[in-house]
């Protein structure tokens, strides 16, 4: 299967933070990508915008070591790098000073798309949007990419959203989170709303229960400092977990129309249950053989922060009703994977009787590693002997499917900013969903502060604590294995 490639308009992107660490793994080699693929025209320029004193050599030549490392080899061609770097051009730029903002304002075309994209941090949101509008570089139809964290608590989402409303509409403003750009996530509404085969079943009546897991063997190691002031809670849930938890039990929109899916991705937050302390597991990883502990790492030897969390989730609708949602993710976990299963209920009588090894029906989504869908089922064992039952798999792997080894699967960050320069915003946060999903986490957060509960330790490469186990055990249900 060859994936259709539409290119997009003429762009001007400048990319704020533009020799930082996200430009230099993830946005710019994707911005190559979408080059070779034919997506970007020839008249597009991509501008880098830093405090670092370079010009454009230094930038191509800065860029051309993050393709030389982030791109795979069979994917690289000397004289396509070559034509691509010839797009590229650099500005030095102080976000909080009167630097380069008159060169880039020369340098930046009114009559193309405008996109800037703040890859820094939340603090100098407000210090770019108003240069932006001072210096009469941003129009009514620019658009800005802001990346998370986008607050770490309702009181400071709020001022942020305040802040960017202050120069920017909301429908210039994309919030982005790289989990909604996945392929796995956007056939997750394939799946559901273009089949007749699940939507039926897609009900509490049908479905037993949820399973997310987003599971890392890395600890926190070079952003301890950073993720001690956050925590699983706040780096993950809040907006990556939220995001899929939202696409799993949302409505249908009356269309695939920015507005009309994020309307009912809000329903899903407002419908959230309080979660109840039980209903809660914190860890933190231990020190091993090999890897420090989290308080080390986070160099914080009295540190409280989480580097995993367990939650069961209710969503208070007619829909959903009665059927839990379990949410996990941590660091120095026993593999890399992220998962959303789908645990259909057994049927109501088997016609059988006690037969050994019955299992349930899941539909299993993967988001990482090996993107695709799987979806077990009961057959038939082969041969003779009489009636024996056993489970297969139905498989669909995206690697397998739409090229060798996943090569022609963009990469998240390549569909989110492509849909930019379209003007696309369904894959997007918007500001009031942000709002709903801190609202809902501020209580969860407030409520093991106030008792001072401290996170129980884990075992490094391990499934978590044993207490998340028993989250589980306690509804006579299991945590599906985490494995690559």
């Amino acid at each position: 299967m060859v994936s259709r490639v539409i290119p997009v308009e003429t762009f001007d992107l400048v990319i704020f933070g533009g020799t930082g660490d996200l430009a230099r793994r993830k946005i710019l080699p994707g911005l190559y990508r979408r080059y070779v693929a034919g997506q970007i025209p020839e008249g597009s320029r991509i501008i880098g915008a830093a405090r670092a004193e370079l010009d454009d050599a230094g930038f191509r030549a800065f860029v051309a070591e993050a393709i030389e490392e982030f791109v795979p080899a069979k994917a690289r061609d000397a004289e396509a790098v070559a034509r691509f770097l010839e797009h590229l051009h650099y500005v030095s730029v102080d976000a909080k000073g009167t630097t380069g903002w008159k060169e880039l304002g020369k340098l930046i075309r009114k009559d193309v798309v405008q996109a800037f994209y703040f890859s820094v941090a939340p603090s100098l949101f407000g210090d770019l949007a108003e240069r932006l509008h001072g210096n009469k570089i941003a129009t009514p139809d620019s658009r800005i990419v802001v990346e998370k964290p986008f607050g770490r608590d309702l009181e400071s989402a709020r001022a942020l959203n305040a802040t960017l409303a202050e120069h920017f509409a909301e429908s210039q403003i994309y919030r982005i989170d790289h989990y909604l750009g996945k392929e796995t996530v956007q056939n997750l509404m394939a799946v559901r709303f273009a089949n007749i085969l699940f939507e039926p079943l897609w009900n509490a009546r049908h479905v037993d229960h949820v399973q997310i897991t987003v599971a890392e063997t890395v600890g926190v190691g070079g952003r301890g400092a950073y993720y001690d002031r956050s925590g699983a809670m706040r780096d993950m849930v809040q907006n990556h977990m939220m995001q899929l938890l939202c696409l799993i039990a949302m409505e249908a929109p009356y269309q695939f129309d920015p507005d009309a899916v994020r309307d009912e991705k809000l329903k899903v937050i407002r419908a959230l249950e309080p979660v109840t302390p039980e209903d809660i597991v914190r860890g933190q990883y231990r020190a091993s053989k090999d890897t420090a502990s989290y308080p080390a790492d986070a160099e914080n030897p009295n540190s409280t922060t989480e580097s995993f969390i367990a939650l069961k989730v209710e969503v208070a609708n007619w829909r959903w009703k009665g059927t839990p949602f379990y949410l996990r993710t941590g660091k120095r976990l026993r593999a890399r994977a992220s998962e959303i299963a789908i645990v259909f209920k057994e049927v109501p009588h088997s016609i059988f009787g006690d037969e050994e090894g019955w299992r349930e029906n899941v539909l299993s989504i993967r988001l990482q590693p090996n993107e695709g869908m799987t979806l077990s089922v009961m057959i038939k064992e082969p041969g003779p002997g009489g009636m024996r039952l056993t489970e297969v798999p139905l498989d669909m792997s995206f690697a397998e499917a739409l090229g060798e080894d996943g090569a022609d699967i963009p990469d998240a960050y390549e569909r989110l900013i492509m849909d930019v320069i379209r003007g696309n915003q369904t894959l997007f946060m918007r500001g009031d969903e942000v709002e709903a999903a801190w609202a809902w986490t501020d209580p969860i957060i407030a409520g093991w502060e106030a008792k001072g509960d401290k996170p129980k330790g884990y075992d490094a490469f391990s499934s978590g604590p044993e207490d998340a186990l028993m989250l589980l055990h306690r509804d006579a249900r299991r945590w599906r294995e985490i494995a690559e």
